[in-house]
């Protein structure tokens, strides 16, 4: 079942890379009291979103954290090691966007929004989505119908949307 406006997000450990190393970040601990707003892309450095998605959140990040916004997180179904060199690559991890993985891709199987393109060797990424969660429940959700498009799930519009 895919998750919808008004559902609480699943419980989730994904990785990011710190100082020391791999760290595990619980989703339960990250959204709890606070306003965050997650977008997962179906892979780093695939053309749409190195070029579209995460530059709209880089664009909207200030206007973001100025309507009540705590936290970015951009979220893919690749190892931490590659969403910190994307993240860096992007200016992402400049601008504040917390690149985190969910590195077998749980969250994204919990939350239904998990998909493959085995001709171009995408396999159970997740669909391209932004979403906002106001103390872990969904309060927005833009799901793209394609992963090649981002316009329902850019920056710009998820700003709109608050």
């Amino acid at each position: 079942m895919t998750i919808s406006t008004g559902d609480r997000l699943p419980e989730a450990t994904f990785v990011r890379l710190g100082e020391a190393g791999p760290e595990e970040v619980k989703l339960s601990e990250t959204l709890a009291g606070r306003k965050v707003v997650i977008f997962a892309v179906p892979g780093a450095f695939t053309p749409t979103c190195h070029s579209a998605h995460v530059p709209s959140f880089v664009r909207v990040m200030d206007q973001l954290k100025a309507k009540g916004v705590d936290e970015v997180i951009c979220l893919a179904v690749n190892d931490p090691f590659v969403m910190k060199a994307w993240g860096e690559a992007t200016g992402a991890t400049a601008a504040g966007i917390t690149m985190l993985s969910d590195p077998h891709g749980d969250f994204t199987k919990a939350v239904g929004l998990d998909f493959s393109a085995l001709p171009v060797g995408l396999v159970s990424r997740s669909r391209r989505y932004a979403l906002i969660a106001d103390d872990g429940v969904v309060s927005v959700l833009n799901l793209e119908e394609t992963p090649g498009e981002c316009g329902i799930s850019a920056g710009e519009a998820l700003l709109e949307a608050l």
